[in-house]
């Protein structure tokens, strides 16, 4: 296993005793009265761990990605779930990347403080998926705004953000030279926005996840909250999405070793026939797999993140660091589930509530299937398949 530096080790100790205060009862009420963790998100901004990677010139703690993943896995080894906020560490990326600097200065600042809350990024469609280039919503010039209708869905967190960053198409997808082009970006300020041509819809879920619908309906977006150039939106979003599968791989790791430190305890306090059921190797053997897994996946999540703060291309290590810290922290729920038996239906245990929330990550940010897609193309210079 690799050894943190001495200042991410404090930085894990400073988390591990924020996360202390929100014990699994916390996340239970929560999750059974479908209520956001507005007490634990408020605790990490007064903390300032999620303005971690926001320059210290706009009032944030200007650390890299590296330090971005401590801070999750931790939080998620914990018992906790960063989920409800993580939006907030890497979705402002596209306005600090690519806005200009009267939107840096105005945004920035108040989103390191939690003046600003930025967790809503629209960018899903019903009817395109994670087929981008096929989303239907418009924006269209009128004067000094933009009219923008259309429809977006598993937007999370919208009813508790300030702030959207919204994709959208600004020219029609027949009238563009390559396929890439004709989309744009812009910063929704929601707090005006609701009512006035934006409607919020939650979309009740197995998962605890305050997602919901949206829909636009001749929104006016003033022209100065396009990020960038008109029609070059996409590599803006993509660029952000790389930041984000690696933060999401960080979750799972942390998912994962909660997983495993709890089948372990379990399976060497628990007896039956007169012995550990640890003692079997039928249970052991899930557990070990899935520790070795963890461990794997885990110096794919920490060398895209070291490539990422070094300004490399990262975005193969960034899909393969998403699906293998998946797939490790399954792997870990699976055995957590099957060690407990029937406990792990119980609620008291937090096992259900997480084997739920690790569930997800096979989906999104983005599926395994479309990740093997893009090594298969990207990498291995195999066919297209879609």
């Amino acid at each position: 296993m690799l050894t943190d530096t001495d200042d991410i080790l404090q930085m894990r100790e400073a988390v591990r005793a924020l996360c202390g205060d929100f014990p699994g009862s916390y996340w239970r009420d929560k999750d059974r009265e479908r209520g956001y963790p507005g007490e634990f998100v408020a605790a990490l901004t007064e903390a300032g761990f999620l303005a971690a990677l926001i320059p210290e010139e706009y009032g944030g703690s200007g650390l890299g990605l590296t330090e971005a993943v401590a801070i999750l896995e931790e939080i998620h080894k914990s018992g906790c779930n960063a989920a409800a906020c993580h939006a907030q560490m890497y979705t402002m990326g596209t306005i600090l990347r690519d806005g200009n600097a009267d939107q840096k200065q105005q945004y920035l600042p108040k989103i390191a403080t939690g003046e600003l809350r930025l967790q809503a990024f629209g960018v899903t469609e019903p009817g395109s998926g994670t087929n981008t280039l096929g989303l239907k919503t418009t924006a269209v010039r009128d004067g000094d705004d933009y009219v923008i209708n259309g429809q977006k869905v598993w937007t999370s967190r919208a009813e508790h953000s300030d702030l959207m960053i919204l994709l959208t198409r600004t020219t029609p997808q027949d009238q563009v030279q390559k396929r890439t082009e004709g989309l744009s970006v812009f910063i929704v300020d929601m707090r005006e926005a609701v009512g006035n041509g934006l409607t919020i819809k939650p979309i009740r879920t197995m998962i605890n996840h305050s997602t919901t619908e949206v829909y636009f309906d001749d929104l006016r977006v003033p022209a100065q909250n396009l990020i960038g150039e008109e029609g070059k939106g996409l590599r803006y979003i993509l660029n952000g999405m790389n930041s984000e599968r690696v933060l999401i791989a960080a979750e799972c790791i942390g998912d994962a070793r909660w997983f495993t430190d709890k089948a372990a305890g379990y399976a060497s306090e628990r007896e039956v026939f007169d012995r550990p059921i640890g003692q079997n190797q039928g249970v052991q053997f899930p557990i070990a797999r899935s520790f070795a897994q963890t461990e794997a996946a885990d110096l794919m999540v920490r060398k895209a993140a070291a490539l990422f703060d070094a300004g490399e291309p990262m975005a193969a290590e960034a899909n393969m660091a998403k699906m293998l810290a998946s797939e490790a922290s399954w792997a870990a729920g699976e055995a957590c589930m099957q060690t407990h038996g029937g406990f792990a239906f119980a609620e008291d245990y937090d096992i259900e509530r997480k084997w739920r929330e690790t569930r997800l990550y096979q989906i999104a940010p983005i599926s395994t299937n479309l990740i093997l897609s893009y090594l298969a193309e990207h990498v291995l210079d195999l066919p297209r398949s879609y």
